[in-house]
């Protein structure tokens, strides 16, 4: 009787664990996704850029920097590939969108001074793009931060962290936007 019991919670055991890490496979493999989409952003807004930046540059002959620092920042910033298989939110990709991100918004105000070039239907067109590509690069973001906090919860639980702990399972970093920086008046100089 005492084995059929020991039996019982052996198997109760290993059912746990196996459910546990069941949890927390869907819960890597949706901040995979979550993370997809967050690439597919940041590449199309890596490919609006350029665009922007030649159209400006052909409408006004302003101060070179704010051009030079968008296109330099563009090209700095860690490559974007769709095809990603593993999150990559490190700390140097989040410094980079963020400077990209400044950079941008400065372009943006110096376009403020260029009533032709506002009234341009290619530079509206792009303006308009790229403000669709910000809204969705922050829903994404939303979204992954939203599945990194669920996984987190499940490594961190009990019973599930001492499974995550054995099978390897890790902390994932949220995707962070330097407030700061959001919350930062862009220097214009013409």
């Amino acid at each position: 009787m005492e084995t059929s019991a020991a039996f019982v919670l052996l198997l109760l055991a290993i059912s746990g664990a196996a459910l546990a890490f069941n949890r927390l496979v869907r819960h890597r493999n949706l901040v995979r996704e979550a993370w997809s989409g967050v690439d597919v952003q940041l590449a199309r807004r890596h490919d609006l850029v350029p665009r922007l930046a030649e159209i400006v540059r052909g409408h006004a002959d302003f101060e070179r920097g704010v051009l030079e620092n968008v296109t330099r920042l563009r090209a700095q910033a860690p490559a974007v590939a769709p095809s990603r298989r593993a999150p990559v939110t490190s700390r140097e990709l989040q410094d980079g969108e963020n400077a990209l991100a400044t950079q941008m918004r400065s372009l943006l105000a110096v376009v403020e001074a260029y009533p032709e070039l506002r009234a341009g239907e290619s530079f509206l067109d792009l303006q308009a793009r790229l403000v669709e590509v910000e809204n969705q690069l922050q829903m994404a973001r939303r979204y992954y931060n939203g599945t990194v906090r669920d996984y987190n919860t499940a490594v961190e639980s009990f019973p599930s962290n001492l499974v995550a702990r054995a099978t390897g399972f890790g902390l994932e970093p949220f995707f962070q936007v330097e407030s700061a920086l959001e919350r930062a008046t862009p220097e214009v100089r013409l």
